[in-house]
């Protein structure tokens, strides 16, 4: 493996915790900011290493969001680098335990997932030396809280890795604010910490957000949301259906009754996924709510005589779902329902031109335009209105591309990452 020199945040991160660091006497250390900032990977290694230093036989947790994303975002780039440095690792992938050993010493390392409130639950009964938090400020409160309480040994330390979110979120505000009054050592990092990252991919970085996601994921601030959700859309963003044969089809939906039903029909032509036409019924407006066979049959329409290899439809929408099920001319995909996540997603979707709106699509433009964030909310949420088109971009954008990998088979393997550097 291949690791460029550190930086001199990235060191600090790595050795705070050596004799001779004047912060070795801090019970916890926050590493938070910009994306690709090199921070996870520096962190991960420092907690093992320091574990390794300050004890043995001991136990000790990697938390992450999912156990999955913990494995492929931390696990999977640290194993390497520590059996290049010596080091012996054994990992039970059914169980989530990591066995490390170096030379006469083995210390385990157990693995845990924090998606909700009940994670809280796997980690309670633990005894541990030291626990890691992969992206701290996507998991509930009480699972971190639980999984701090266990670090019962004397000299055990708390780690915690995360990009920034609102200004109000609760570890913002517990922890960074207070991280004097809490015994922690506090490193910001932004991608110019990050000595592997060339001026031309900050750059690029740079240019695939933009207002709060900009200063959040480039500049590592802790910023609200405000404002226009897309402000880059305008008059010029959107294009004519292109000419030619598309190579797949598919159709996301936002149902609803009482409110708008909003239908896309997505056309993939040379890596481009363009938005080639749309349903869009507001009962409201119209004065008359449609049924479930009213709107499928308007599904039928929009799809034509086209092979459609999916429709991804609004999770909630049980009994739609359901009809499209039992009439068996279409796979249907519950979408996947992360709003801000989804909304960073289709930003940096039709920033990268993977996705085009085309300008039939007149419902889709109104929308566009008029989409919001909330500024009565204590956190990221766009207001309840003008949003119907908007949340079936977003189910497209989640559920039937992949971050640019093209059409998910529904049970494709992910790419593996390269961790040839430090990232």
């Amino acid at each position: 493996m291949k690791i460029k020199p550190f930086s001199e945040k990235q060191l600090l991160t790595l050795c705070w915790w050596c004799p001779n660091s004047p912060y070795r006497c801090r019970d916890a250390v926050i590493c938070d900011g910009a994306v690709r900032s090199g921070k996870t990977f520096c962190m991960s290694l420092s907690f093992v290493l320091w574990s390794f230093y300050r004890f043995n036989g001991a136990g000790f947790a990697f938390c992450g969001k999912t156990r999955q994303s913990l494995r492929r975002n931390v696990i999977v780039p640290l194993i390497p680098m520590l059996e290049e440095l010596g080091f012996s690792c054994t990992e039970k992938l059914s169980a989530g335990i990591l066995n490390i050993k170096y030379r006469d010493k083995e210390n385990t390392y157990y693995l845990f997932g924090g998606k909700d409130e009940s994670s809280a639950a796997l980690i309670q009964g633990m005894t541990l030396s030291g626990v890691l938090f992969d992206e701290a400020a996507l998991m509930p409160r009480s699972f971190v809280e639980q999984a701090l309480a266990r670090c019962s040994v004397e000299g055990s330390t708390f780690w915690f890795n995360c990009n920034p979110q609102h200004p109000m979120h609760w570890f913002y505000k517990e922890w960074i604010q207070k991280h004097s009054e809490k015994n922690a050592l506090y490193i910001h990092f932004t991608m110019r910490d990050n000595p592997s990252l060339s001026e031309q991919m900050i750059k690029r970085y740079e240019n695939l957000y933009s207002g709060a996601f900009y200063e959040r994921f480039v500049l590592g601030k802790w910023t609200a949301v405000y404002g226009c959700v897309y402000p880059f859309m305008n008059s010029k963003s959107y294009c004519d259906v292109p000419e030619g044969e598309f190579s797949e089809y598919a159709v996301s939906c936002d149902y609803g009754t009482v409110n708008p039903a909003s239908f896309g029909l997505w056309g993939k032509q040379q890596g481009v996924w363009y938005r080639i036409d749309e349903y869009y019924y507001d009962s409201r407006r119209e004065g008359r709510q449609r049924t479930d066979e009213e709107h499928y049959r308007e599904l039928e329409k929009l799809a034509g005589n086209r092979n459609i290899e999916a429709v991804t439809v609004d999770p909630s929408a049980a009994s739609f779902i359901e009809l499209i099920r039992r009439k068996a001319r279409f796979k249907v995909v519950p979408a996947k329902n992360s709003v801000v996540n989804g909304i960073r997603q289709v930003s940096s979707a039709l920033k990268q031109g993977r996705i085009k709106i085309c300008s039939n699509c007149a419902d889709s433009i109104r929308e566009f335009s008029l989409y919001r964030w909330s500024e009565n909310s204590v956190e990221d949420a766009p207001v309840k209105e003008n949003d119907h088109a908007m949340d079936d971009i977003r189910y497209f954008v989640t559920t039937i591309m992949e971050e640019d990998r093209g059409f998910i088979a529904f049970a494709a393997p992910r790419k593996q990452e390269n961790y040839s550097e430090v990232f």
